[in-house]
């Protein structure tokens, strides 16, 4: 449960000459604005102060020996980290020492092979190779030993970065550039890596022969720094600012290009477009394979290289998310399992397959929706981690206090990684939590809270007002987008929506008849409020088809106490029957399904020769027969929320073969009945149940007969409309997908593998 903390209604009298709507008075008032001046320069980056280079430490040792390196014609290798500010990072200061005539090679780690850093291995290859000067970014602050073995090669290495410091001494690099050296409350001191490269670059080129002006690199600045999710004050957020208007001018070919295949306007592009559309198709590249080809999509100006590399991003991608939504999925039902792991400071949770590019972003979205520190671990020995963390709790210092149990961890306060041993996960768990709460005190498991800016009816809602509101944009941390709330709303209708139809778009009503529309990004399957409710919200303006219109992004939801006394349900414990093996379980069925108010859960072949109701036909009842294992843990939950039945009688049959091969043809011979008797249409649903198999299954084998030229057709509101095609083959998409669906076809036989062996 969420607390929402009432908008505080002051106004600062000093900030009335500026001539802005009340609301943005407050707003300023509560950032901590005292004076016009500061406000104008926080609102018009033109007006902004910008700090200059030489004051992040150890700058001007870097700069006279990169200068050397240029003049005696060394070898420089920067060395970046994976992530979109490692990428980044990289790209500014390839395409700046190359303008200046540097001889230049770069390096970026492979998540699966070298993890985060510098390892000796690698370093070693590059000095082999002629590289006399290293010159890391977003990386490196950490990293002794690979200091001194550069040393023992007589290769200097500069650092710049911007992780936490270490806890002992800096390593002897000849330079360490390091924000978080500066104090807290410097301009500077909240630069992501790349707006430390950035600030380097600025000064390179402030003394450099050369046409390129530093102006050109602020669109990579702002992707690194919103990506990075760096906090938005000082020089960060003027960098941002002023990278989001040359984004705008759309002059890099990379971005032109990732921009057209995502089907996004660059004039129209916000701080949200490289959080929800550029960053993640970066990202994709280092998390699911390696990230090199991501500086020569960023810096090059060749037209047919990017366009390839683009769309192996878009693919990648895809992948990325599949993968995302299923590691979230299987940690629900770890959690749902024991759900005594709530009752945790923190969420430690591991399974041996998970792909660890993927666990961050998983780890992410359960510690938004639980208010939990997230830790999620893959591998077998050792393990690898990707933690998470939530206001109030610096993650990273929690972890150094097990660092005794670790073989390595670095990181943000609001995000960190490690490994360790198998055998040390038990006193992980322990120790990790308990330096959580001593973070936060008595206050060890806070409950989480939300701010409302103002309090407004609908029909105070605009255009106007949404543009005015815009004007404290770019938003992220450090600077979080105004909360609406709206209070004693009705939901009148919902929909999925989204290519994956992950998201969820509703129509509400407020007391008057006023009408919103009101977009859940990743809220498909999320409950909806029954009754009445208040609605905490985002606002925007958005260009839909060239048409401007108002954006509400949902935040959170208040359900209001309902009129009716509560029903309180009986609960008496659920009669389980284990009959999965069963001598004769034909004969036992029928027996069972004498009894009266009792279904039978019964999906592909079984269906109909049982006489079985799908996941999708279920009801109340007093007796559930769950004939056919379910794919996933969730169609799993749902069947038991659904029926509520007292008795549950297990026989969970495999549903005959599940091979690629066998459930293609099942699904193309379904299709080919919809579309010659029922006009295509259909659901992913009914689908899933006939194949008795998950809806992203569906999805994907869908996406594979596309492909295959055999099937045309798109979802809307109601379904899935399809119909019979007869297009060219796309092998490499065929390909694509069938890796896909191979995966999601080995989950569902692992799961229905556990469900029939596991204690019931």
């Amino acid at each position: 449960m969420t607390l929402w903390l009432e908008p505080a209604r002051t106004l600062n009298p000093k900030l009335d000459e500026l001539g802005l709507h009340p609301i943005l008075i407050r707003a300023l008032t509560r950032r901590g604005f005292d004076s016009p001046n500061s406000a104008r320069a926080f609102l018009e980056p033109g007006l902004y102060p910008a700090s200059p280079a030489s004051e992040l430490p150890d700058l001007d040792i870097a700069l006279r020996r990169i200068w050397k390196a240029l003049r005696k014609n060394e070898r420089i290798c920067i060395w970046g980290d994976f992530d979109v500010d490692g990428q980044t990072a990289t790209a500014v200061l390839v395409q700046t020492l190359k303008a200046i005539g540097a001889n230049l090679t770069y390096h970026i780690p492979v998540r699966e092979k070298e993890s985060h850093g510098i390892k000796i291995e690698y370093l070693k290859t590059e000095i082999d190779n002629g590289a006399t000067l290293i010159l890391t970014c977003d990386t490196g602050i950490s990293e002794h030993q690979a200091v001194e073995y550069a040393k023992t090669r007589g290769v200097d290495l500069l650092i710049t970065d911007h992780h936490d410091l270490p806890a002992g001494p800096l390593p002897t690099a000849l330079a360490v550039i390091n924000p978080k050296r500066l104090p807290e409350t410097h301009p500077l001191a909240t630069l992501a890596g790349v707006g430390v490269a950035y600030k380097l670059a600025e000064a390179l080129l402030q003394n450099a022969n050369t046409t390129l002006a530093p102006e050109t690199l602020l669109d990579l600045a702002a992707l690194g720094l919103v990506a990075d999710v760096a906090t938005l004050s000082g020089d960060t957020r003027y960098l941002v600012q002023r990278g989001l208007e040359q984004l705008r001018r759309n002059q890099r070919l990379g971005i032109q290009i990732m921009l057209e295949l995502a089907g996004t306007n660059p004039q129209q592009l916000t701080e949200s477009h490289i959080g929800f559309t550029l960053g993640p198709r970066l990202n994709a590249l280092g998390r699911l394979g390696d990230a090199n080809p991501a500086v020569e999509l960023l810096t090059s100006a060749d037209p047919v290289k990017t366009r390839i590399l683009a769309n192996q991003l878009e693919g990648l991608n895809s992948q990325r998310q599949l993968l995302t939504a299923q590691v979230t999925q299987a940690a629900e039902a770890q959690l749902k399992a024991n759900p005594g792991l709530l009752a945790q400071a923190a969420l430690i949770l591991h399974h041996p397959t998970w792909p660890a590019g993927i666990i961050g972003i998983a780890a992410s979205r359960l510690a938004e929706r639980y208010h939990r520190p997230t830790l999620l671990l893959t591998g077998e020995n050792p393990l690898r981690g990707s933690a998470r963390s939530v206001e109030g709790v610096h993650i990273s210092e929690a972890i150094r206090a097990c660092q005794g149990l670790l073989l390595g961890f670095g990181g943000h306060p609001m995000a960190a990684g490690l490994s360790l041993s198998a055998e040390n996960l038990p006193a992980l768990r322990k120790q990790l939590a308990r330096a959580i709460e001593t973070q936060l005190g008595t206050n060890a498991r806070p409950e989480a809270e939300l701010h409302i800016d103002e309090f407004l009816r609908f029909n105070e809602l605009s255009l106007d007002l949404a543009g005015k509101i815009e004007l404290l944009a770019p938003f992220g941390a450090g600077n979080p987008t105004l909360t609406l709330a709206t209070r004693n709303l009705t939901l009148k209708s919902a929909q999925r929506i989204g290519k994956t139809r992950e998201h969820a778009k509703w129509t509400v009503s407020d007391e008057d008849g006023n009408r919103q529309n009101i977009l859940w990004w990743g809220g498909a399957d999320e409950p909806q409020p029954e009754g009445r409710f208040d609605l905490a919200y985002s606002l925007r303006t958005s260009d839909f088809k060239g048409q401007k219109q108002l954006a509400l992004e949902l935040i959170d939801i208040r359900a209001l106490p309902d009129e009716k006394p509560v029903e309180i349900k009986d609960a008496r414990p659920i009669e389980k029957i284990d009959l999965r093996n069963a001598d004769n379980p034909l004969e036992q069925l029928d027996a069972e399904r004498q009894r009266k108010n009792t279904i039978v859960f019964a999906e592909g072949k079984d269906k109909k020769t049982l006489s079985g109701l799908g996941r999708h036909e279920l009801g109340p009842a007093e007796t559930l027969i769950v004939w056919t294992a379910p794919p996933n843990p969730r169609i799993y939950q749902s069947l038991l929320e659904t029926v509520c039945p007292r008795r549950l009688v297990f026989f969970c049959q495999p549903p005959g073969d599940d091979s690629p091969a066998a459930f293609l043809t099942r699904l193309a011979g379904l299709i080919k009945f919809i579309i010659t008797q029922r006009e295509g249409k259909t659901t992913l649903t009914e689908l899933a149940a006939a194949c008795a198999q998950g809806e992203e299954s569906i999805r994907v084998g869908i996406e594979w007969l596309k492909a295959s030229g055999q099937v045309t057709g798109e979802a809307d509101v109601s379904g899935l409309c399809l119909s019979q095609a007869n297009a060219p083959v796309d092998d490499s998409a065929r390909a694509r997908w069938m890796s896909q669906l191979i995966r999601l076809l080995d989950e569902s036989r692992a799961y229905r593998k556990f469900l029939h062996t596991a204690a019931h």
